[in-house]
């Protein structure tokens, strides 16, 4: 970047130029709005890249957590906010998401709810629909692999235990925990979810693969089966 060039950039207003301050200054710099912005890469004739950034923040409470659970057509209905716009900040939200899965050891061990909760969390959050999935331990109680087993409504899925245990038995399992959602945020467990965790419990004793635990997450908190005694 030359002189001229350089000077010519400070001259813009500061809304205009988050990629020349990125370029400038480091990444660490740039606020959130202006980090959407570059992702949106222009506004509208009313306002710039970087206004209308902070009306989609200011919308979800400057959450990023939140703006990561629009939908592309929520996104979309921003004025200045088309389709290709919106798939470009689901996709970048999409790929922190992912940064944080990869963040996870490798084989966890699994010695406390609260590991498991945390085990699970880069596959639930932001979910706005239930789904159910399990976790395959080995015999050290380490993780083999999470598995998702159903995708259902806003107000419940199907778990299938022939579908669990066949998972379980291919995979060489010597213990699963059973985690499923709630969209909502309530951690009351139904009766309907006690009578599955049963009837897996019962299934898991016969073929010694032992259900450890059921959690019912939601993006703030979980309940845990085994710490409430229910299991």
């Amino acid at each position: 970047m030359t002189y001229e060039s350089s000077r010519k950039i400070m001259s813009w207003a500061e809304e205009d130029r988050p990629r020349e301050k990125l370029m400038l200054k480091g990444r660490a710099a740039l606020s959130d709005a202006e980090l959407i912005a570059i992702l949106i890469g222009s506004g509208t004739r009313e306002v710039s890249a970087v206004d209308l950034s902070k009306v989609i923040l200011q919308s979800v409470g400057n959450n990023l957590n939140d703006l990561a659970k629009l939908s592309i057509n929520d996104l979309s209905k921003f004025k200045g906010i088309g389709e290709a716009k919106a798939i470009s900040i689901v996709a970048a939200l999409e790929l922190g998401r992912r940064r944080k899965e990869q963040d996870r050891p490798v084989r966890l061990r699994i010695t406390s709810s609260k590991d498991a909760y945390d085990e699970i969390k880069p596959h639930l959050l932001d979910k706005q629909h239930e789904e159910f999935w399990i976790l395959l331990l080995n015999r050290a109680n380490e993780v083999i692999r999470p598995v998702q087993i159903s995708s259902g409504g806003v107000s419940g899925t199907v778990a299938d235990p022939k579908l669990i245990f066949k998972h379980a038995i291919e995979q060489l399992a010597s213990a699963l925990i059973l985690i499923h959602n709630h969209p909502s945020g309530n951690l009351t467990a139904s009766q309907a979810d006690r009578d599955l965790t049963k009837k897996l419990k019962d299934a898991g004793r016969l073929l010694d693969i032992p259900v450890l635990d059921h959690l019912i997450f939601t993006d703030q908190s979980y309940v845990s089966f085994a710490d409430q005694g229910m299991l």
